[in-house]
């Protein structure tokens, strides 16, 4: 299939120019039919997965148009097949909580959408169809809101089939309020034990590093830093796992106490706790009328009222959190782990060997826990894990010279 020429023009436009922003949004429609297809194959309640998939569906509506549009232009169409996630960003996808990851794709359908507003192409056409893609990928951010709120997501006929439009005439106003009601639930997210785990690791070997660090300096190498890293590991584990079961049994409680006291005043002044909630979204942006008119919308159903209400004054509508046992269980083991790390030379190594030895250990292990912490924080695993090596670098270099100064 032969290409338009780069020298020439479309509608007035350049061909290149136009090119590469259809491949572009057609490269963000595969990724995005792939991310949504992941969720839902993690997604328990059955008809949010539907809700997602049907995400899915318009996404892959989306590409044919764009395939389509590059037909006429007769760009080349590239393989489906040469538009993978990268490795990293899969298993985020497969192991990362359900909501930030549609906060990360609802963010990324954002920045799609601003740059399609802000950048247009030139060409009548494409630009119309980008804008007619826009559109729809807005619905999306109902639906995702409506998810994170603790909703289905349903949307009816925002995404059902390309080409639909706004399925309610709604307003990018009342969109923007789904995205602020639904931005703050992934932060009370319960994803299990395993981030709380890699959490434990992180602060055991970060505390028994500098022990081992410190120990080093002060006395050489000799048999003392076993001695001492050996208990300070003891001691790491055995503070978390009380910790992390009295956190989380101090949270549940709190949370609980605070959604009962709200659940109250919504029933008993309901007129007050409505005038409340539309002081805030119109702290957030939205015209005096135009919050109260949402207000008024959401007030029809009492429950909806107080999860709203809640969202806003608590950062979140339920009391749910993560078991307290579990909690100190995989604190305690996980923070044993990481603290042993730093350790472990000394149980056959002395002296500068030993404290070389350990040292390169210990930063490799900081390397990789931090790696591991971006599966959960949807960072690059080179920036989070090069970040903590270096936190390790200054905890075990401020610890050693303390040491070297305390055993001189």
């Amino acid at each position: 299939m032969t290409r338009t020429p780069a020298s020439t023009r479309v509608d007035g436009a350049s061909s290149d120019a136009v090119r590469e922003r259809l491949l572009d949004a057609w490269r963000d429609e595969v990724q995005a039919t792939i991310v949504y297809e992941l969720i839902a194959r993690r997604e328990q309640d059955p008809q949010r997965a539907a809700v997602l998939r049907k995400l899915a569906a318009v996404e892959r509506s989306h590409r044919e148009r764009l395939e389509a549009r590059m037909r006429q232009l007769a760009i080349e169409l590239p393989d489906e097949r040469t538009v993978t996630l990268p490795r990293w960003q899969r298993l985020q996808a497969r192991i990362a909580p359900v909501e930030k990851l549609l906060a990360r794709q609802e963010a990324l359908e954002v920045a799609i959408a601003a740059q399609i507003e802000d950048e247009p192409t030139g060409d009548p056409k494409t630009d119309s169809l980008l804008d007619a893609i826009k559109a729809e990928e807005e619905q999306h951010t109902v639906a995702l809101a409506d998810m994170r709120n603790g909703g289905t997501g349903d949307v009816g006929n925002a995404t059902t089939a390309a080409g639909a439009g706004r399925s309610d005439g709604g307003t990018p106003t009342q969109e923007r309020l789904g995205r602020i009601l639904g931005r703050e639930r992934w932060h009370r997210s319960n994803t299990g034990w395993i981030p709380g785990a890699i959490y434990g690791a992180n602060d055991g070997l970060a505390a028994v590093f500098g022990i081992v660090a410190g120990v080093s300096g002060a006395t050489g190498g000799t048999h003392v830093v076993l001695t001492a890293g050996l208990f300070g590991a003891i001691a790491s584990a055995l503070s978390m796992a009380t910790g992390a079961y009295l956190a989380e049994r101090s949270t549940t409680e709190v949370a609980a106490a605070n959604l009962a006291h709200e659940r109250e005043e919504v029933r008993r002044h309901p007129e007050e706790e409505k005038e409340e909630l539309a002081l805030y979204y119109e702290l957030k942006g939205l015209p005096a009328a135009e919050a109260k008119k949402v207000v008024e919308r959401i007030a029809q159903d009492p429950e909806k009222l107080f999860r709203a209400i809640a969202l806003e004054e608590l950062g979140s509508a339920d009391a749910q959190r993560a078991d307290p046992v579990q909690a100190a269980i995989a604190g305690g083991l996980s923070t044993a782990v990481g603290a042993i790390i730093p350790v472990i030379p000394f149980f056959w190594l002395r002296g500068s060997t030993g404290i070389i030895v350990a040292a390169a250990v210990s930063l490799i292990a900081h390397f990789a826990v931090g790696a591991a912490k971006s599966v959960f924080t949807l960072r690059s695993a080179w920036s989070a894990g090069l970040e903590m090596t270096l936190a390790g670098v200054l905890v075990g270099g401020a610890t050693y010279l303390a040491g070297l100064a305390i055993g001189s």
